[in-house]
């Protein structure tokens, strides 16, 4: 699946958000630590993590890149 950017960049705790992954910000510490997340092929479990244009994220298996 496709996301298009309406910014530089977000973080991986807006991702979640915005894929439905979480109902809240708040909610991000946890889901990072237990959701399997890579980005870019590498596991990734900071939320703060920025993510760019072109950037492939999987979360439990689903793919998102951003455009």
């Amino acid at each position: 699946m496709e996301i298009k950017l309406t910014a530089e960049h977000i973080t991986l705790g807006q991702l979640l958000k915005i894929t439905d992954f979480i109902q809240s910000g708040g909610q991000a510490k946890y889901a990072v630590k237990e959701l399997h997340i890579s980005v870019n092929g590498e596991p990734e479990n900071r939320r703060g993590k920025r993510l760019y244009c072109g950037d492939v994220i999987v979360i439990e298996g689903k793919q998102f890149t951003l455009i």
